[in-house]
């Protein structure tokens, strides 16, 4: 018999800290309580989502509220060893980022000190299935135990990004490009994110869904309200329980596929244990905006490639400002978006960055970057 995965789906209609609270400390006491998942000596990690310097309104990020709910439950228990840190997305200050998002107000209030997320070591993975070797932030290495704060996010390469994608914010720098040059399909990312989640092992996943992203995300979509905690030991049945509630089939998402394939977690409804609430569904969204096209795995999964059906970074000229953060993120070498030359748009100095298609692995890292919300992804003819 299959041990089934516990998932905690706890109501919660606001960002009332109060609420939040009681939201929290309901779900880790049906889990068993914090002892269950960390030692009271270790050293805790934080791992909140801090994807960009963007308003905590947008959903972009992981809301405050819940990172001092989380603080706060911990040090009632008795924790002392704890910081917090992510690599954002942008080559900025990590400590800026989190002070921008409302974090690092919260995390000085608990004196939770911010990781070494600046520096970073190779570390070999001798159990892998693709990737052998991570360069991790050092202040990932120098704790015991990762605390995963996800957010709930459409993806435009994933479809979603929850509890096993927030982890690879545990990547140093500018790896994480490379990670996408390397990995550039989404079943070949999901693998190696899968990789890295077995490597790092996080205890615990929460993930704040009170206020979810539909849409163009995991930056530029729209904030959708969810009211909800989900906390699990699971990255994967937490994932898989994200998908239901907004009507996707959990295996349609490589994270999920493949966390179950390569032993990370659980996927399959059976073999998931909700707590907190009777029926799921009378807390999802079937009109949540997320892809729900149809796709396969595996060696069948070359026929969703065919370029002349590829799904493709497009910017809206109208919102583009001409900043350049396409252009830095993306990953190809020989860049796949790029300002062209000799070309001038009266009045407004540089023009547009342009796509070289040819070039494109579709891995959406100007899409996540632009500030603008001015790339969308389209299925366009070549």
């Amino acid at each position: 018999m299959v041990l089934k995965s516990k998932v905690a789906v706890i109501p919660c209609d606001s960002y009332d800290q109060g609420k939040v609270s009681e939201a929290i400390e309901k779900g880790i006491s049906l889990l068993g309580g914090w002892e269950c998942f960390a030692g009271i000596e270790e050293k805790l990690l934080l791992k909140p989502n801090l994807l960009n310097r963007a308003d905590v309104d947008k959903a972009v990020t992981t809301h405050p509220t819940v990172f001092e709910a989380v603080a706060k439950s911990l040090r009632k228990t008795g924790y002392e060893a704890i910081v917090y840190g992510d690599s954002p997305g942008h080559p900025g200050s990590v400590e800026k980022t989190a002070e921008f998002c409302g974090i690092k107000e919260v995390a000085d209030r608990f004196n939770i000190t911010l990781a070494d997320f600046s520096h970073g070591k190779t570390v070999e993975y001798t159990r892998n299935r693709v990737t052998r070797k991570f360069e991790l932030c050092q202040g990932v290495l120098d704790s015991d135990a990762i605390i995963n704060l996800c957010k709930m996010k459409t993806h435009q390469l994933e479809r979603i990004t929850g509890a096993v994608k927030n982890i690879f914010g545990c990547v140093y720098g500018l790896n994480k490009g490379a990670a996408h040059a390397k990995y550039p399909d989404a079943e070949s990312f999901a693998q190696m994110l899968v990789d890295l989640n077995l490597l790092l092992k996080a205890r615990l996943h929460i993930m704040d869904a009170v206020v979810a992203m539909e849409g163009n995300g995991p930056a530029s979509g729209n904030p959708i309200k969810m009211g909800l905690i989900l906390i699990s030991s699971d990255p994967v049945a937490l994932d898989a329980t994200f998908c239901r509630l907004v009507d996707l089939d959990p295996k349609l998402v490589p994270t999920v596929y493949y966390g179950q394939v390569f032993g990370l977690g659980q996927w399959k409804e059976e073999e998931i244990e909700l707590l907190g609430i009777e029926n799921l569904s009378d807390y999802g969204n079937p009109n949540f905006d997320v892809s729900r096209e149809k796709t396969t795995h595996g060696k069948w999964a070359v026929f969703d490639k065919l370029k002349v059906l590829a799904r493709k970074p497009v910017i809206v000229n109208s919102r583009c400002i001409r900043c350049g953060a396409c252009v830095a993120a993306c990953p190809v070498e020989e860049k796949a978006v790029f300002f062209p030359e000799n070309r001038k748009e009266s009045g407004k100095g540089k023009p547009v960055p342009i796509y070289d298609y040819r070039k494109c692995i579709r891995c959406y890292c100007c899409q996540e970057m632009c500030p603008e919300k001015a790339i969308v992804v389209k299925r366009k003819l070549l």
